[in-house]
C-alpha cells in the first residue's frame, strides 16, 4: 500500500530514506564531473590511440555491468561491445570469525570469450574492488595481450592488481567523494536482513558510465560532441532540482509517476535501443528499491511477448469496481500499467543555439526534461507504438508514454534514466512507511 501522504513530507522522506539514496541520486552530476576530472589526471587526456579496437568488453556486476549494456545501444552497430556477465560464484571463506560473511559478489567469476586477443579492449568496473573473480579475469585478459582499462577505488585488490598487469587504472568515485553526508550504518549493508547481498548506491551508475563514456569517446567508439559529458552532469543536476523531496507531487515528475505505478505490475516499454536501455535500468531499479516486480521489453517484440498478459487475472478480467468486493477486508487488487519510454528527437527551430531548451543542449530554466505525452498526440508515431495504444485501450489497460526530446542519444538515455531512478526511490519510500 502506498503512503501518498509521505510523498508530500520532506522530513518524513529524509527519516524514511535510511540509506540516502535520494542524497545519493541529488549528486550524481557531481560524482560524473568528479570521475572526469579523476579519469584525466589518472592519464585517460594523455592516451593516443592508434585506433579502434576490435571490440570493447564490459565486465562487472550489477551497475557496472549496466553502463555497459549502456554503451551497446550508444555504441550502435559502428563498433562491438560486449557485457561480460558473472558465470559463476564461490564461498569466500572469512578471514576471522567475529567479522561479517563476505559479500556475495566477492566470489563471483568471470570467464574471458574465445576469440579475444590483443586487438581487443577489456573494460573492467568495480565500486568495491574485490571481487577475486575479476583480479583472475585481468589475469587472464593480460596473458591473452588484450588492453585492459580498470576502473576500481584506489587501494583495492582490483587497483593493484591493475598496476601488476599494465593496466590503466582510473579510480571510482564513491559518494563519500562527493558529499560530506555521514553514512548510514544500517543502510547498505544491512538493508533486508541479507548482509551479505547489501542493496547497491542507486547513483554508483554514473560512476561507472562516466569514465567509460570518457574512454570510448577518445578511441572514437561512440560518437558523442565534445561537450556531451559535461552536459551529461547538468542535465543530472537539472533532474535532482525538478525531483528533489521538497517539490510537491504535482510539480516532482518523479513522485507524479511513483504514484501512477502504485498498486500495479509495471510492463516497460520501450522504442529504440537507448530508450531500452532506460527500460532495463528501471525494471531493475523497481525490484532493488521498490521491491516491486516489472517485465521490461523493447518494441515490437514486447507486443508479443506480453500479449497473454492482458487476457490474464492483471488485465481487464479482474474488475476492480466488483460489487460485491469487500473493500475492508480484500486488498485493492493489481492491474496492469504500460509504461512507454521513447526518445523523440526534434529538429531545432531556426536560429536555436545549442543550449536551446529540449533540443540536446544544456538545460535551461524552462527544460522540463521528459515529458508525458498525451493520448491524443497528433506527432507521427511507429506502427510499433500505434499498435501498444491499440492494444492497451482494448483490454482497458493505462498506458502511459514519456519521452525525451533532446536529439544527443547520450542526453536522452541520461533525462529516461534519472528520472525513473528517482521514481524507484519514491515508490519504495512511500510503499515501505
Amino acid at each position: 500500500m502506498l503512503d501518498d501522504t509521505l510523498l508530500d513530507d520532506p522530513a518524513a522522506l529524509r527519516r524514511a530514506d535510511h540509506d540516502r539514496a535520494l542524497l545519493a541520486l541529488a549528486g550524481s552530476g557531481a560524482r560524473v564531473r568528479t570521475a572526469l576530472r579523476l579519469a584525466e589526471a589518472a592519464g585517460l587526456d594523455r592516451l593516443r590511440p592508434d585506433g579502434r579496437p576490435r571490440a570493447v568488453l564490459v565486465a562487472g556486476h550489477g551497475s557496472a555491468l549496466t553502463a555497459g549494456e549502456m554503451l551497446v545501444a550508444l555504441a550502435g552497430t559502428a563498433s562491438l561491445v560486449v557485457p561480460l556477465p558473472p558465470t559463476d560464484a564461490a564461498p569466500v571463506p572469512r578471514t576471522d570469525r567475529a567479522t561479517a560473511p563476505a559479500v556475495f559478489t566477492a566470489g563471483l567469476a568471470w570467464q574471458l570469450p574465445g576469440w579475444a586477443g590483443p586487438l581487443d579492449l577489456l573494460v573492467i568496473s568495480s565500486a568495491a574492488g574485490g571481487e577475486r573473480g575479476l583480479v583472475a579475469l585481468a589475469e587472464q585478459a593480460y596473458a591473452r595481450g588484450c588492453a585492459i582499462v580498470v576502473t576500481a577505488p584506489g587501494g583495492s585488490p582490483l587497483a593493484e592488481a591493475a598496476l601488476q598487469v599494465r593496466a590503466l587504472p582510473l579510480p571510482f568515485v564513491s559518494s563519500a567523494d562527493t558529499s560530506d553526508a555521514p553514512a548510514d550504518d544500517d543502510g547498505e549493508r544491512g538493508r533486508g536482513g541479507e548482509p551479505d547481498l547489501p542493496a547497491e548506491d542507486p547513483a554508483a551508475l554514473w560512476a561507472h558510465l562516466a569514465p567509460l563514456l570518457a574512454l570510448t569517446q577518445k578511441l572514437g567508439v561512440t560518437p558523442l560532441p565534445y561537450d556531451a559529458l559535461a552536459v551529461t552532469a547538468d542535465l543530472l543536476d537539472a533532474t535532482a532540482v525538478r525531483c528533489r523531496p521538497d517539490a510537491a507531487a504535482y510539480t516532482n515528475p518523479a513522485k507524479s509517476l511513483a504514484a501512477r505505478l502504485a498498486g500495479t505490475v509495471p510492463l516497460i516499454w520501450a522504442e529504440g535501443p537507448v530508450a531500452g536501455a532506460a527500460a532495463g535500468r528501471f525494471a531493475a531499479q523497481l525490484a532493488e528499491r521498490a521491491g516491486r516486480p516489472a517485465l521490461a521489453g523493447p518494441l515490437p517484440q514486447a507486443l508479443t511477448a506480453h500479449r497473454g498478459m492482458f487476457t490474464g487475472q492483471l488485465g481487464a478480467g479482474a474488475d476492480p469496481d466488483d460489487f460485491f468486493r469487500d473493500r475492508v477486508e480484500e486488498p485493492d487488487p493489481l492491474h496492469l500499467q504500460v509504461l512507454l519510454l521513447r526518445q523523440t528527437a526534434e529538429e531545432a527551430p531556426a536560429g536555436a543555439g545549442s543550449a536551446d531548451p529540449g533540443f540536446g543542449g544544456a538545460p535551461g530554466e524552462e527544460d522540463a526534461g521528459p515529458a508525458e505525452v498525451p493520448a491524443d498526440d497528433a506527432r507521427p508515431r511507429s506502427f510499433g507504438v500505434t499498435r501498444a495504444h491499440r492494444l492497451a485501450a482494448a483490454h482497458d489497460v493505462r498506458l502511459t508514454e514519456y519521452a525525451s526530446r533532446r536529439a544527443e542519444p547520450l542526453h536522452a538515455l541520461v533525462e529516461l534514466v534519472a528520472l525513473t531512478d528517482f521514481a524507484a526511490v519514491y515508490l519504495g519510500l512511500a510503499a515501505q512507511s
